[in-house]
């Protein structure tokens, strides 16, 4: 940070207090009544929904996923006692099998060097990264769901590494997932004349059914796109057609809300409109409808804020973790099984944009010093960051936990969002009936004026007593989060409780 005199110091903050004091005479109490009905009928949240993406290039160095990385265990830990790693990305399609300390490195097939996508740096996968990947999934109680080089593998070396996986990570492992952003294919790694969903399936099966053959209990996760969802469509369509299919557990694909951080248009106030989210449902509605067809599950394997590494005072700030838990409860509302919100290391996310991340080169072209480029997160986006030594819960981190406490409930059907909405206020609500029985409703006031007076009926509620949780910070450009729990808040009174939800911030009322 820029060093500032005391006087500096004082007078900026006297500046900030009349503002804030203004701020608050002009801020409006919008009430709005809420009936909670007891009946849970909606889709059930599982207890692993919670997930972060990692670029598989990780592997390259078997110190980051091992047992003896004890801090970044703890920040899993603290996110989710029981999540879901997914291993994917761009450099996935560029590691390479390395099954003995001699094996040789296999002759690649060429690329199109393209400004923007990742360049043809090949890396080795070893035994040894998968063995500590093993332990530590073991250690934080996670599952895994392990990518597979499609762009430039062959079906051999891909069943030789998935055998080895197999065995190795044991019921840690979900499902294998072939091929990252299939449908972006066309731009350095395929023939854009002839590449398609037809062609992805053709050669997909055929990988597939090379690991099928060494690994007969092989899961597989499908297609990982991008963000084609008509891919998800033909490739519904088609599966009825395939003989003999491979054991298809989950139907996959991305989400970015918007990028690069050179857009003008990812800012704070279009990340938390109303519109943000429900523009989502239109891709949730396809993904639903075609993995119904196939008889599986849909996930949101990798996604965040801003593409391409994420924006400075965007994505690393409050209001992605507003988003982060709007967003999360949206998916999960809407039937997925979970989300693997993106991230890991600086380096390994801008080896898979081909150099370096925009939003970096934006921080040093606005004059940066290195002091301040040191209290960003790199990637910006990423969930977990490291200081040093140290591993650190981002804020956007803090909206996953927060909707993460209804994992292993089942949703309640009513439309409370369009209630808080139609009164004026920027707000979403989730209702859920969560453990024991318990109901449970979370209300996200990602209005950055009004605070909220929410008046809740609990018609059907048999206990008077209420437990509050709060996601806040100080505002929603601070680069921090907390989630704090009420001690004695109140009591149901006839089944109602009434409670003020301050703007920017995220309430969880639980009776108990």
């Amino acid at each position: 940070m820029i060093p500032i005199s005391r006087r500096q110091f004082l007078a900026t903050s006297a500046l900030t207090f009349a503002a804030t004091r203004l701020r608050a005479q002009d801020r409006k109490q919008i009430q709005v009544n809420l009936v909670i009905p007891a009946e849970a009928a909606g889709a059930h949240m599982p207890t692993d929904f919670v997930g972060l993406s990692y670029e598989v290039e990780q592997l390259a160095d078997p110190a980051f996923f091992s047992p003896k990385n004890a801090v970044l265990i703890r920040a899993f830990k603290a996110l989710s006692p029981r999540g879901v790693l997914r291993l994917g990305g761009n450099t996935g399609e560029f590691g390479w099998w390395k099954a003995t300390p001699d094996s040789p490195e296999p002759a690649h097939p060429k690329t199109r060097e393209v400004v923007g996508e990742p360049r043809a740096n090949y890396y080795a996968v070893t035994p040894e990264a998968i063995r500590n990947l093993a332990a530590f999934l073991e250690a934080t109680g996670w599952t895994c769901l392990y990518g597979i080089n499609m762009g430039t593998n062959t079906p051999a070396r891909a069943a030789e590494e998935t055998e080895f996986a197999a065995k190795t990570l044991g019921s840690r492992l979900q499902y294998f997932q072939i091929g990252n952003e299939a449908d972006l294919f066309s731009r350095h790694l395929r023939d854009p004349q002839t590449w398609s969903a037809k062609t992805y399936l053709t050669e997909w099966l055929t990988l597939a059914r090379a690991v099928a053959a060494r690994v007969p209990q092989a899961s597989f996760g499908m297609p990982d796109i991008a963000s084609n969802m008509s891919w998800l469509t033909e490739i519904a369509d088609a599966w009825g057609s395939v003989e003999n299919p491979p054991h298809v557990t989950t139907l996959t694909h991305h989400y970015y809300f918007g990028g690069p951080a050179t857009n003008p248009d990812v800012n704070i106030p279009n990340l938390l409109k109303p519109a943000t989210i429900a523009k989502v449902q239109g891709m949730a509605d396809t993904a639903r409808s075609s993995a119904a067809k196939m008889g599986i599950r849909v996930r949101m394997t990798e996604g965040n804020t801003c593409y391409r590494g994420g924006k400075q005072g965007v994505s690393d700030v409050f209001a992605a973790a507003l988003w982060s838990a709007d967003y999360s409860l949206f998916l999960a509302a809407n039937n997925y099984s979970g989300i693997n919100l993106h991230g890991g290391s600086g380096m390994s996310v801008a080896n898979g944009l081909g150099g370096l991340l925009p939003g970096d080169v934006m921080l040093k072209d606005q004059g940066a010093t290195p002091e301040q480029i040191a209290t960003h997160p790199h990637p910006f986006y990423t969930p977990i960051a490291s200081f040093g030594s140290d591993y650190v819960l981002e804020p956007v981190a803090y909206g996953l936990k927060f909707a993460g406490s209804f994992s292993g409930g089942s949703f309640i059907q009513a439309d409370l969002s369009s209630e808080l909405q139609a009164a004026g206020i920027n707000a979403t609500a989730y209702a859920a009936k969560i453990a024991r029985g318990q109901l449970s409703v979370i209300v996200l006031n990602k209005d950055m004026e009004n605070d909220l007076v929410l008046r809740l009926d609990f018609a059907a509620a048999k206990s008077a007593a209420v437990e509050i949780e709060t996601l806040h910070a100080p505002s929603v450009e601070s680069r921090e989060a907390h989630i704090t729990r009420a001690v004695n808040p109140g009591q149901l009174r006839n089944g109602k409780f009434t409670v003020v939800v301050p703007h920017a911030s995220a309430l969880r009322i639980t009776v108990i």
